[in-house]
């Protein structure tokens, strides 16, 4: 729980931090992108989120714990640098029951201002199934589904965009910028990572332990921390035809503890961190249709290995509307804020 504080405290402090690059003095080269101050973005979208762990031996072999995440349906809407995104996963659209249940919390926040860009994860799962469908199940059972497996993963990463004056990454995912030009930007910056995750009896099913250094692992936790780098471009035709690729990576030095019941295996490492973002679509003056894939890959390393992939992808309609002048004057507090 402290360390949660902590993180919500640094979410509050960077993700207010870089936002105060006022809309109408940034300096943008506008025959790259143009940006819409005094217009709202609204939108319409489909999204799914998920947080799966594998564990891997010295052969690079691997188990898959997936969640069982809705298909979500929802709507948002975008002023300045603020948003708001309300989605829920309905029946019709989830009819998958045969994986088992997954109780979550997913909270993804993608914060993009003209010269900056943070991400920041609070993800609470429990519930986990195996795949692909069929592997160590048990019999008459589609999936091996452990109800008691909970994960946990908390972290923040904040870059600096150094071509803001010619590079939007919030046309491709934000949708309230235009991107008229191709180009792209250099990224620098840093990230930090808490996990946790418990089950009840070993995470290694048993027809496969003996494939594993450590196969009596019920927990682990980690912590890690490093700098990186990365790039990012945005490829553009005939002013509103697009595609985005992003990509960074970290060196982090993390320090990973497995327990056996009351016995515990500690070490410190140095990993690879990678996190993309791919985005596609059509943008214009007042429309835009895109989807977009945010996604991170965390290793860990001990006797045996872990790693998370945690991402979010989303299918979207936008459109902007103009303001008039009440709803202006109401929504200056968001404007000066974001």
């Amino acid at each position: 729980k402290n360390i949660f504080s902590v993180f919500v405290i640094l979410i509050i402090l960077l993700g207010f931090t870089p936002n105060g690059y006022a809309q109408a003095n940034r300096g943008n080269d506008t025959t790259f992108y143009i940006f819409f101050p005094e217009s709202i973005t609204g939108r319409f979208y489909f999204s799914q989120k998920n947080t799966s762990l594998y564990i891997k031996n010295k052969d690079s072999k691997s188990i898959h714990y997936a969640p069982n995440t809705t298909f979500n349906m929802g709507v948002g809407a975008t002023y300045h640098n603020f948003s708001l995104n309300l989605a829920y996963g309905f029946g019709f659209l989830n009819k998958d029951e045969n994986k088992g249940k997954t109780k979550y919390l997913d909270l993804q926040g993608h914060f993009h201002t003209p010269k900056w860009v943070m991400d920041c994860y609070g993800q609470f799962y429990r519930g986990y199934h195996l795949s692909p469908q069929g592997f160590t199940a048990p019999p008459g059972k589609d999936y091996y589904y452990r109800p008691d497996v909970k994960v946990a993963l908390m972290g923040l990463s904040q870059y600096r965009v150094f071509n803001s004056t010619r590079y939007s990454y919030r046309a491709s995912l934000l949708q309230n910028e235009w991107q008229k030009r191709s180009a792209g930007t250099l990224l620098a910056g840093a990230e930090i990572y808490y996990s946790n995750v418990k089950a009840d009896s070993v995470l290694i099913p048993a027809a496969i332990s003996s494939l594993y250094p450590h196969p009596g692992v019920n927990k682990i936790s980690h912590f890690s921390i490093g700098p990186g780098i990365g790039y990012a471009y945005t490829l553009v035709g005939f002013q509103h035809l697009f595609i985005t690729g992003s990509l960074t990576a970290n060196l982090n030095i993390g320090h990973l503890t497995e327990y056996n019941g009351a016995a515990k295996n500690s070490n410190f490492s140095v990993n690879p961190v990678t996190r993309w973002r791919v985005a596609a679509g059509y943008n214009g003056r007042l429309w835009n249709l895109s989807a977009n894939w945010v996604a991170d890959y965390l290793p860990l390393s001990a006797k045996n290995n872990y790693a998370f992939q945690t991402g979010n992808y989303r299918f979207i309609v936008a459109k902007r509307f103009a303001t008039g002048e009440k709803l202006k004057k109401t929504l200056k507090p968001l404007a000066a804020v974001f």
